[in-house]
């Protein structure tokens, strides 16, 4: 895969994207979030690849925010049409991808950054991160999914201050409001983050595709999480991966999970 805006690194299981676009903070523009769709799609798609971290490029941003140049003069139509298909290539995209997605937030994370990061299953931050959704300052709203996801993850009455003031939080914040699981140091981002991978590899990917359908049906509209839950958990049985794991358990081994 060979793109102008993002870099990808695969070692056995472990893929991480790394948004490189350091003169603009990883700016997302309309190039980088299709390339982006382009490449969870490609790692997806590959049986090899078992959990994807995401990061960006540098020590100051994760994600400064959209690139405001290429839509500010845009119509009624243009702006809800940028918003559709951002929401539907990428941001939604990335929730609902069966391969687990982790956000290493390395520093500014605004905008359309922590909305992309809270497209993500979690998130680790570095103790320099600074989070925000500071669109009102700009007469807009988030138009990604920030209105949505942050009320799902801190709450209404802080998703509602955090927008209505545009301010930033600081990443020890941000894990007190259950915004990011972890926060640690600039250095030990990344080892934190293929920790985490590392345990989650252990596990049955088929069964952890399962749990993320679940899990997100709770925050769909019209849907049952509990009968998806019901027909997920159902459907494992008929699984290599329960029959190795099971096995594995009255055997008193390690499984050796074939993911199917």
């Amino acid at each position: 895969m060979n793109f102008e805006n993002i870099l990808v690194n695969q070692n056995n299981g472990l893929a991480t994207i790394t948004i490189n676009r350091p003169k603009k903070l990883n700016a997302l523009n309309k190039a980088t979030i299709q390339e982006l769709h382009n490449a969870f799609e490609d790692l997806n798609n590959d049986a090899n690849v078992k959990i994807i971290i995401i990061t960006g490029s540098g020590e100051k941003a994760f994600v400064a925010g959209a690139d405001i140049s290429e839509f500010a003069h845009f119509s009624v139509e243009e702006g809800g049409e940028l918003a559709r298909k951002g929401q539907g290539i990428l941001f939604d995209f990335v929730e609902n991808l069966s391969t687990p997605v982790i956000a290493a937030v390395n520093g500014f994370a605004l905008g359309g950054g922590l909305e992309l990061a809270m497209s993500c299953h979690f998130r680790v931050a570095s103790d320099n991160a600074k989070m925000g959704l500071p669109e009102v300052s700009l007469g807009v709203i988030p138009g990604y999914g920030g209105t949505q996801r942050l009320s799902q993850l801190v709450g209404k009455g802080r998703a509602m201050e955090l927008v209505m003031t545009a301010g930033m939080i600081s990443a020890t914040d941000a894990q007190a409001y259950g915004l990011v699981n972890h926060v640690t140091s600039q250095e030990e981002l990344l080892p934190l983050a293929e920790k985490l991978a590392s345990k989650i590899m252990r596990n049955s990917s088929v069964a952890i595709g399962a749990a993320i359908k679940a899990v997100n049906a709770n925050f769909t509209d019209g849907v049952n999480g509990y009968n998806v839950e019901i027909e997920e958990f159902g459907n494992c049985f008929g699984t290599e991966d329960f029959k190795e794991g099971t096995t594995a358990f009255l055997e008193k081994r390690k499984p050796n999970f074939p993911g199917a």
